[in-house]
Formats: C-alpha cells, sequence, structure tokens
C-alpha cells in the first residue's frame, strides 16, 4: 500500500471541505491542529462547536481504566465478564456470550482496535459496578481536565442526542492520554490484535498510509459523520490532528493526512512566535450547538445514502476478458479473409454484469 511521504503533499482544501459521494461539495466540521508537547495550536476551524463524539468516547474509556490500573484497583490479568447489558451492544461488537470472559489487557486491545462497543460497557461494569456509575466517572475526568464542553451518557458513543463535545475538548483529553500514560502508547498504534484464533484489523486506516501514524482513534455514526483523533511523529516532533464530521471514512484520512502534511512542513515556525496553545486560545464566542444535518451528507446505507457503486478489480478482469472474447466474435473484413464460427452461448457466458451491487464499508 502506498505510503504518503513527507516530501508529497496532497492537494486538497483543509478548510473547505471535500466532495460528498453524490459529488456535491459539503462543509467541513470542526478540526483542530496541535503540537502533543508544547499544545501549540497550528491549524484551528471550528473548534469550540458541538458535536457529537461516536467512538472517540472510547478514549475517555481506556483513560479512566488507565487510571484505575495506576491506582490498582484494577490490573491487566483481572477478567471482564459480558453481561447481558454489554451483550445487546449493537456492532461493531466482539460478541462473546453472556458470561464470557476476557483479561483487561486484551479487553483494552478490543475497545481500541475492533472498537468494541461490548468491551466498553464490560470495562465499565468492571471499573465502576455499573455503566451508570463509570459515565459519572467519564464527566468527572472531563471537567478536572478543562473538557469545559462535553457531556457523556455512555461508554462507547453509540448515538445519544446529550452526548457531545468539542475539538478542543478532544485536545485536552488527548493530551492527557499521552502525558499521563505514555506506557499504553503501542495500544493506540496496534494495526490488528487477536483473540483466540480470531484477528481483528483497526478502523484506523492513517496507521498503514499516512508516514508517521502512531495512534489515537476513529470515530463513526450517522449522526456526528466521520470522526478522528489521529497523530503522528517525524524528526521527534509529535502533531495531533482532530477531524470532526467528515461525511466518508476515505474523506476523513484525507483532510487528516493534508493537515498534518501541513503541520509538519509549514508550521513549525508558528511555535516559535508566540502561538496560542491549546488551552490558553480564546473560546469562540459564536460556537455552535450540536449540527443535526450530518446524516444528509454522510455516505451509507445505514444513513439512508447510498454509496456509489464500486466495480471490483476481479470483475473489471472478467469484464476485459469478456469484451476480449467478443472482439474475437466479430466477422473479419473481406481483406482479412473469413472466420470460422464463434460458439456465441459459451462466450456470454463468461460476461459478466456491467455493475457490482454496491458494498458497505
Amino acid at each position: 500500500m502506498a505510503v504518503w511521504g513527507r516530501s508529497q503533499l496532497l492537494v486538497l482544501a483543509v478548510a473547505s471541505g471535500l466532495a460528498a459521494a453524490g459529488g456535491s461539495p459539503v462543509q467541513a466540521g470542526p478540526a483542530l491542529l496541535f503540537d502533543a508537547n508544547s499544545g501549540h495550536v497550528l491549524y484551528a476551524e471550528e473548534p469550540d462547536d458541538l458535536w457529537h463524539p461516536a467512538s472517540v468516547t472510547k478514549v475517555m474509556t481506556a483513560y479512566l481504566v488507565f487510571q484505575h490500573i495506576k491506582d490498582g484497583t484494577l490490573a491487566l490479568d483481572h477478567k471482564v465478564v459480558q453481561s447481558e447489558l454489554s451483550h445487546s451492544m449493537p456492532p461493531s461488537k466482539i460478541g462473546l456470550p453472556i458470561g464470557g470472559e476476557l483479561t483487561v489487557d486484551l479487553a483494552l486491545q478490543a475497545l481500541i482496535v475492533k472498537s468494541a462497543n461490548d468491551v466498553a460497557y464490560m470495562l465499565a461494569e468492571k471499573v465502576a459496578g455499573s455503566a451508570e456509575e463509570f459515565v459519572k466517572q467519564m464527566n468527572f475526568a472531563a471537567k478536572r481536565l478543562g473538557m469545559t464542553r462535553t457531556v457523556f451518557v455512555n461508554p462507547n458513543g453509540l448515538p445519544a442526542p446529550d452526548q457531545v463535545t468539542t475539538a478542543r475538548d478532544l485536545a485536552k483529553l488527548a493530551r492527557a492520554v499521552m502525558r499521563e500514560y505514555p506506557q499504553y502508547a503501542a495500544l493506540w498504534s496496534m494495526a490488528d490484535m487477536r483473540i483466540g484464533r480470531i484477528k481483528l484489523r483497526t478502523h484506523n486506516r492513517l496507521l498503514k498510509t499516512y508516514e508517521g501514524a502512531d495512534g489515537l482513534k476513529t470515530g463513526f455514526t450517522c449522526d456526528s459523520g466521520y470522526n478522528v483523533i489521529a497523530t503522528a511523529s517525524r524528526d521527534g516532533r509529535k502533531l495531533v490532528a482532530i477531524v470532526l464530521g467528515e461525511p466518508s471514512g476515505m474523506q476523513r484520512n484525507l483532510r487528516t493526512a493534508n493537515m498534518l502534511e501541513h503541520g509538519f512542513q509549514y508550521a513549525p515556525w508558528q511555535a516559535v512566535i508566540g502561538a496560542k496553545t491549546v488551552d490558553a486560545m480564546p473560546l469562540a464566542k459564536d460556537a455552535k450547538s450540536v449540527v443535526t444535518s450530518v446524516r444528509e451528507t454522510v455516505a451509507g446505507f445505514e444513513c439512508g445514502r447510498r454509496r456509489r457503486p464500486v466495480v471490483a478489480k476481479s470483475q473489471q478482469k472478467r469484464q476485459q476478458k469478456a469484451a476480449q472474447v467478443r472482439a474475437q466474435q466479430k466477422p473479419k473484413t473481406a481483406e482479412q479473409g473469413s472466420a470460422a464460427p464463434v460458439n456465441a452461448p459459451a462466450a456470454a457466458a463468461t460476461a459478466a454484469p456491467a455493475t457490482a451491487a454496491p458494498k458497505a464499508n
């Protein structure tokens, strides 16, 4: 798979957004780019607008698990159990039967890599005794970290009207996770993990397509669009890009990669001329409440919008082969002489349909 190198700038618009699957332009959602160590902001767009976090919520869930391990009330070899409530969660999930167990270590991997909704509840119930008590801890931690516009109502980010955050608040959370718990950095950069014989892969494609990408977490619901907190490291610098509300996973990745590339290539000088930090940047006076029309721009069957049909490479090859067979069937011209008859039914059987059924990603 191709990797975007540091000398290959993407010809994309950072602020104006990208085209939706239907081809029409869409308004870009909130975005923030900052230096992980200093907190200096290199790019900001509507960082205080409210947004549904989706599975980016799980960064806070993991943060609290790390905190309890540090406090000694939890250990990586402790077991978490699939309850009726956690089992009832919709995908993405690992789907253990009720009563099934995982170690906390494996549960953290499944939470981050697979973005397992059931595992988020399994961890919450282990840590706090109930999901409700865990959510209280989430909101207490958010307040302590200065996440002034964030409210959590569940530990996995599944759709909930009152579960909201901002790009700036997510930046504060990301900095806290990296600063306070660097020993878990490898979890955020895992491209895949195993539970028994089952291999689970990350939703964070940037880990394989962007040079230096090393974390953190993606998220998606129809009402949030495609979100990500993405980290990347080069030449001793670590940048964090937060992108919210993109209409597809590909556009989320492109916008994020473009922001990171901008930071590595052109923005280092901002850190030495008094750039504002995540904490010191003035709160936007015109910060908006949560957007309710995101679903109208998000591509996908689950959101009520059909993706464009995509013809698989294997089917393209079959179509090309069928075209060659049909070309051989054409009678030769008088100058070329006559051609032997061709078995038309056999040739027709070789041809593939013109289009493939669209697939949901």
